[in-house]
Protein backbone atom coordinates (compact mmCIF):
# COMPACT_ATOMS: atom_id res chain seq x y z
CA UNK A 1 0.00 0.00 0.00
CA UNK A 2 1.95 3.35 -1.09
CA UNK A 3 1.35 6.50 1.03
CA UNK A 4 -0.84 9.15 0.43
CA UNK A 5 0.72 12.00 -1.58
CA UNK A 6 0.28 14.51 0.91
CA UNK A 7 2.22 12.53 3.39
CA UNK A 8 5.31 14.87 4.09
CA UNK A 9 8.58 13.25 4.63
CA UNK A 10 11.53 14.38 6.58
CA UNK A 11 12.91 15.49 3.35
CA UNK A 12 10.22 17.86 2.07
CA UNK A 13 9.45 18.73 6.16
CA UNK A 14 13.42 20.12 6.43
CA UNK A 15 12.79 22.33 3.30
CA UNK A 16 9.70 23.35 4.99
CA UNK A 17 10.43 24.62 7.38
CA UNK A 18 13.92 25.93 6.23
CA UNK A 19 11.50 28.39 4.33
CA UNK A 20 12.62 26.78 1.00
CA UNK A 21 10.84 29.07 -1.31
CA UNK A 22 10.51 26.51 -3.96
CA UNK A 23 9.61 23.57 -1.40
CA UNK A 24 6.73 26.40 0.01
CA UNK A 25 5.33 27.00 -3.75
CA UNK A 26 4.75 23.64 -5.06
CA UNK A 27 3.09 22.68 -0.82
CA UNK A 28 0.77 25.32 -1.65
CA UNK A 29 -0.16 24.15 -5.10
CA UNK A 30 -0.61 21.07 -4.17
CA UNK A 31 -3.19 22.34 -1.67
CA UNK A 32 -4.45 25.69 -2.18
CA UNK A 33 -7.41 24.43 -4.79
CA UNK A 34 -8.35 22.07 -2.14
CA UNK A 35 -7.79 24.57 0.93
CA UNK A 36 -10.26 27.39 -1.52
CA UNK A 37 -12.67 25.08 -2.65
CA UNK A 38 -13.20 23.74 1.41
CA UNK A 39 -13.06 27.51 2.29
CA UNK A 40 -15.95 28.43 -0.52
CA UNK A 41 -18.24 26.00 0.37
CA UNK A 42 -17.93 26.93 3.67
CA UNK A 43 -18.38 30.85 3.21
CA UNK A 44 -20.26 31.28 0.04
CA UNK A 45 -17.97 33.68 -0.75
CA UNK A 46 -15.01 33.55 -3.45
CA UNK A 47 -13.30 36.65 -2.19
CA UNK A 48 -13.49 35.51 1.35
CA UNK A 49 -12.60 31.69 0.48
CA UNK A 50 -9.66 33.71 -1.19
CA UNK A 51 -8.82 35.74 1.91
CA UNK A 52 -8.58 32.68 4.32
CA UNK A 53 -7.56 30.46 1.73
CA UNK A 54 -4.31 32.96 2.16
CA UNK A 55 -4.13 33.00 5.60
CA UNK A 56 -4.55 29.22 5.94
CA UNK A 57 -1.10 29.00 4.23
CA UNK A 58 0.56 32.02 6.30
CA UNK A 59 -0.72 30.09 9.33
CA UNK A 60 1.01 27.16 8.02
CA UNK A 61 4.07 28.47 7.41
CA UNK A 62 4.45 30.10 10.85
CA UNK A 63 3.38 26.59 12.47
CA UNK A 64 5.28 24.44 10.24
CA UNK A 65 7.84 23.50 12.69
CA UNK A 66 5.30 21.77 14.94
CA UNK A 67 4.49 19.16 12.27
CA UNK A 68 5.79 15.96 12.20
CA UNK A 69 7.27 13.81 9.36
CA UNK A 70 5.39 11.07 8.01
CA UNK A 71 2.12 12.78 8.96
CA UNK A 72 -0.56 13.44 6.24
CA UNK A 73 -0.74 17.34 5.24
CA UNK A 74 -4.33 17.62 4.27
CA UNK A 75 -6.14 16.88 7.83
CA UNK A 76 -3.70 19.21 9.07
CA UNK A 77 -4.66 22.02 6.88
CA UNK A 78 -7.95 21.82 7.23
CA UNK A 79 -7.74 22.03 10.73
CA UNK A 80 -5.78 25.29 10.30
CA UNK A 81 -8.82 26.55 7.86
CA UNK A 82 -11.58 25.71 9.84
CA UNK A 83 -10.14 27.36 12.80
CA UNK A 84 -9.24 30.14 10.82
CA UNK A 85 -12.67 30.38 9.66
CA UNK A 86 -14.21 30.34 12.90
CA UNK A 87 -11.93 33.08 14.40
CA UNK A 88 -13.03 35.62 11.33
CA UNK A 89 -16.62 35.01 11.77
CA UNK A 90 -15.67 35.27 15.88
CA UNK A 91 -13.95 38.57 14.96
CA UNK A 92 -16.71 40.13 12.23
CA UNK A 93 -19.56 38.80 14.69
CA UNK A 94 -21.52 37.08 11.83
CA UNK A 95 -24.03 34.84 12.29
CA UNK A 96 -25.09 32.76 8.80
CA UNK A 97 -24.67 33.85 5.07
CA UNK A 98 -28.55 34.58 3.44
CA UNK A 99 -29.16 32.42 0.50
CA UNK A 100 -28.86 35.61 -1.55
CA UNK A 101 -25.64 35.82 -0.94
CA UNK A 102 -23.99 32.56 -2.87
CA UNK A 103 -23.61 33.73 -6.61
CA UNK A 104 -20.86 31.53 -7.86
CA UNK A 105 -21.10 28.21 -9.49
CA UNK A 106 -20.08 24.92 -7.19
CA UNK A 107 -20.50 21.40 -8.02
CA UNK A 108 -21.46 19.24 -4.83
CA UNK A 109 -21.82 15.70 -4.74
CA UNK A 110 -24.51 14.49 -2.25
CA UNK A 111 -25.33 10.71 -1.15
CA UNK A 112 -29.00 10.59 0.53
CA UNK A 113 -31.80 7.53 -0.15
CA UNK A 114 -33.57 9.45 -2.39
CA UNK A 115 -32.33 10.90 -5.39
CA UNK A 116 -30.90 14.37 -5.21
CA UNK A 117 -31.29 16.66 -7.81
CA UNK A 118 -27.47 17.48 -7.71
CA UNK A 119 -26.84 13.51 -9.10
CA UNK A 120 -28.99 14.11 -12.07
CA UNK A 121 -28.37 17.87 -13.05
CA UNK A 122 -25.48 19.21 -15.11
CA UNK A 123 -26.56 23.02 -15.20
CA UNK A 124 -24.75 25.74 -13.52
CA UNK A 125 -28.64 26.76 -12.07
CA UNK A 126 -28.61 23.81 -10.29
CA UNK A 127 -24.94 23.91 -9.23
CA UNK A 128 -26.37 27.35 -7.69
CA UNK A 129 -28.99 26.18 -6.15
CA UNK A 130 -26.63 23.47 -4.35
CA UNK A 131 -24.32 26.11 -3.06
CA UNK A 132 -27.54 28.03 -1.97
CA UNK A 133 -28.85 24.64 0.04
CA UNK A 134 -25.35 24.24 1.50
CA UNK A 135 -25.41 28.20 2.86
CA UNK A 136 -28.80 27.08 4.63
CA UNK A 137 -27.06 24.46 6.69
CA UNK A 138 -25.87 24.92 10.04
CA UNK A 139 -21.94 25.56 10.10
CA UNK A 140 -21.40 22.53 11.53
CA UNK A 141 -23.55 20.06 9.48
CA UNK A 142 -22.51 22.05 6.44
CA UNK A 143 -18.80 21.67 7.36
CA UNK A 144 -19.04 17.90 7.96
CA UNK A 145 -20.94 17.08 4.89
CA UNK A 146 -18.74 19.08 2.98
CA UNK A 147 -15.55 17.13 4.49
CA UNK A 148 -16.75 13.62 3.95
CA UNK A 149 -18.79 14.12 0.17
CA UNK A 150 -16.66 16.94 -1.30
CA UNK A 151 -13.71 16.27 0.43
CA UNK A 152 -13.80 12.44 0.86
CA UNK A 153 -12.61 12.50 3.99
CA UNK A 154 -12.98 9.37 6.19
CA UNK A 155 -15.20 9.63 9.51
CA UNK A 156 -12.83 9.70 11.99
CA UNK A 157 -10.79 12.95 10.07
CA UNK A 158 -13.78 14.71 10.25
CA UNK A 159 -14.14 14.09 14.08
CA UNK A 160 -10.79 14.83 14.56
CA UNK A 161 -11.26 18.44 12.76
CA UNK A 162 -14.11 19.22 13.92
CA UNK A 163 -13.07 18.23 17.73
CA UNK A 164 -15.62 16.11 18.15
CA UNK A 165 -16.67 12.08 19.21
CA UNK A 166 -16.68 9.61 15.76
CA UNK A 167 -20.48 9.18 16.52
CA UNK A 168 -20.94 12.93 16.52
CA UNK A 169 -18.85 13.31 13.23
CA UNK A 170 -21.33 10.04 11.58
CA UNK A 171 -24.39 11.92 12.74
CA UNK A 172 -23.48 15.33 11.54
CA UNK A 173 -22.81 14.14 8.41
CA UNK A 174 -25.85 11.71 8.55
CA UNK A 175 -27.83 14.71 9.40
CA UNK A 176 -26.63 17.00 6.74
CA UNK A 177 -27.12 15.05 3.58
CA UNK A 178 -30.50 14.81 4.86
CA UNK A 179 -31.44 18.40 5.47
CA UNK A 180 -29.53 19.11 2.02
CA UNK A 181 -31.32 16.63 0.64
CA UNK A 182 -34.85 18.05 1.87
CA UNK A 183 -33.41 21.67 1.22
CA UNK A 184 -32.63 20.44 -2.60
CA UNK A 185 -36.26 18.55 -2.89
CA UNK A 186 -38.00 21.67 -1.78
CA UNK A 187 -36.27 23.88 -4.16
CA UNK A 188 -36.95 21.58 -7.07
CA UNK A 189 -40.84 21.48 -6.01
CA UNK A 190 -40.82 25.39 -5.60
CA UNK A 191 -39.60 25.80 -9.86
Amino acid sequence: MTAPEDVLDAALLSKLCSGDETAWHAFIAQHERRMYAYLYRLEGHSEDALDLTQEVFYRAWRSIRTFRAGERALPWLYQIARNTQIERHRRKQLSRFSLEEAQEDVGFEAVSSSRSPVQAAESAQTQDRVQRALMDLAPEYREAVVLRFVEDLPYDEIARIQGVALGTAKSRVFRAKEQLAGLLASVSDIH
